[in-house]
């Protein structure tokens, strides 16, 4: 069962996830972005200037996530926001060590920008902002595909802290680098595999070795059509407990060729309200991941390069995790939960989604979890959504308060896992899967496909609520949320 909130405008969007645990508060998500960019890699700013501003946006988590492979760079001390730019074969001794690299100034191989000055840089940050959580990350260049959001958080907060594990894997299976010596020099082994196989193999390795400490979120999937839905179920076989979801909504909104970066030649063309088709068509990609049970979730993310076409990380777009404490273990096992929700303009500030049986067990679900009951037995959805009262971040145009419009109910039918040699196995869609109900601020109003919507309850302070009894003809409701406009 998914709900799916929708504003008049295309602003704010907000699509999501969720998890198995007992009924929660909304105060308890905490704010987060893991894909932004610094002038290590192909960004604009500084990373301590990036570092602040998703401190100035109220995140409570964020994690760095500059591109895999070469940059010539010194994140430290270039950016715009400094007006330097310092190489790194400028110094003397040349600190840059592995295979040659680049014309004109030296690359410095990603690997060893991550673990000898990137993530020195995290700890700073860490010092500077102690109530917040702040990982290292990068962006993976996925062999044969593009790009993906990924961390792995194991030695990251260990008394004596290092991204060894994080450097190591970008050195074995990111598509862009081509070291074939600094890395060996740690006692690296290299990956031989190319294209797909390589994909898989990366993924292999993340299960086998970082379980429950990695994540892997594939990036503007639609963007260069490079990611087909077999692509994701192979990624997610391989490691279900590391890739779980994929950003739905993709970084670059405020991109001049179209948001996100997309264009008529993006897969479903550009986005539909800031939302990939992938997640904002009823019965596509991600309907069809759901309908085999699958635990694969939407994020979102800033992907913030320069302020000409992207919004600083929490500026616009955030996720919201639900998670037991604010430690990163607590972040990322939130995110694989499923129990996200995303939202941008903060079209929403607070979310409570639960489904509950109606008998005297009175047993009770949440995003991402699921909840059992018997053939035709009916369960209670309840949903409370809270549109700010303030403005938001926008300085763009006087479009600063963006009003939650109307909310939808889908359902879809689960049928299990799609084998790998099933002729489905490389189908996008699902039949399946349809809006089932509506909720508005007045009811009665009916769409094209003769849908009418329902009156929500007001409840004050900009909440609404919702309690919607259905009777379920199967013997598991899947809870989930997502939003497109």
């Amino acid at each position: 069962m998914k709900t799916r909130l929708i504003k008049p405008v295309a602003l704010a969007l907000l699509l999501g996830s969720a998890s198995l645990a007992q009924p929660i508060l909304a105060q308890s998500y905490l704010k987060g972005d893991f894909h932004q960019h610094t002038t290590y890699s192909d960004g604009s700013y500084s990373f301590a200037h990036m570092m602040a501003k998703n401190n100035q946006f109220g995140l409570d988590w964020w994690a760095n996530n500059d591109h895999g492979g070469a940059y010539n760079r010194d994140g430290r001390v270039s950016g715009s926001d400094l007006g330097t730019t310092i190489y790194w074969d400028s110094y003397m001794p040349n600190p840059i060590v592995g295979t040659p690299s680049g014309s004109g100034h030296q690359n410095m191989w990603r690997w060893q920008s991550l673990r000898d000055y990137s993530f020195v840089d995290i700890i700073t940050a860490r010092a500077l902002y102690p109530t917040k959580t702040v990982i290292q990350g990068y962006e993976w260049n996925v062999p044969s595909h593009e790009h993906a959001s990924m961390g792995i958080i194991a030695n990251q907060f260990t008394v004596t802290p290092n991204c060894n594990p994080l450097a190591e894997f970008e050195f074995k299976f990111d598509g862009n680098d081509a070291d074939v010596i600094g890395g060996v020099a740690q006692g690296w082994t290299k990956s031989v595999l190319t294209d797909h196989e390589k994909t898989i193999e990366a993924l292999t390795w993340l299960q086998t070795n970082y379980q429950k400490t990695s994540y892997v979120v594939p990036a503007h999937p639609e963007r260069q059509k490079k990611y087909k839905i077999e692509h994701f179920r192979d990624m997610n076989n391989a490691g279900p407990d590391v890739c779980f979801g994929f950003e739905s909504m993709p970084g670059h909104q405020k991109s001049a060729g179209g948001r996100g970066g997309y264009t008529a030649n993006s897969d479903g063309g550009v986005t539909y309200g800031g939302c990939g088709v992938y997640a904002a068509k009823v019965g596509g990609m991600w309907d069809a991941m759901l309908s085999e049970g699958r635990k694969f979730w939407l994020f979102a993310s800033s992907d913030c390069h320069d302020e000409a076409g992207d919004f600083y990380p929490g500026e616009y777009q955030k996720n919201y995790t639900y998670t037991t404490g604010k430690s990163a273990q607590n972040i990322v096992d939130g995110m694989r939960s499923g129990n996200t929700w995303v939202v941008e303009g903060d079209l929403i500030d607070s979310l409570v989604f639960t489904v509950e049986t109606v008998d005297q067990a009175r047993t009770k679900a949440v995003m991402g979890s699921t909840l059992t009951t018997n053939k035709g037995k009916s369960v209670k959805i309840t949903i409370k959504a809270r549109d700010p009262q303030g403005a938001n971040n926008n300085t763009y145009s006087s479009y600063t308060t963006p009003v939650l419009d109307h909310i939808d109910i889908i359902k879809g039918k689960v049928t299990g896992m799609v084998d790998p040699t099933s002729p489905n196995y490389t189908v996008t869609d699902v039949a399946t899967t349809s809006v089932i109900a509506r909720f508005d601020a007045v009811g009665g109003v009916t769409d094209t496909k003769s849908i009418e919507s329902q009156k929500w309850t007001s409840a004050g302070n900009g909440w609404v609520e919702i309690l919607f009894p259905f009777t379920w003809f199967k013997s598991r409701v899947e809870c989930y949320q997502r939003n497109r406009s």
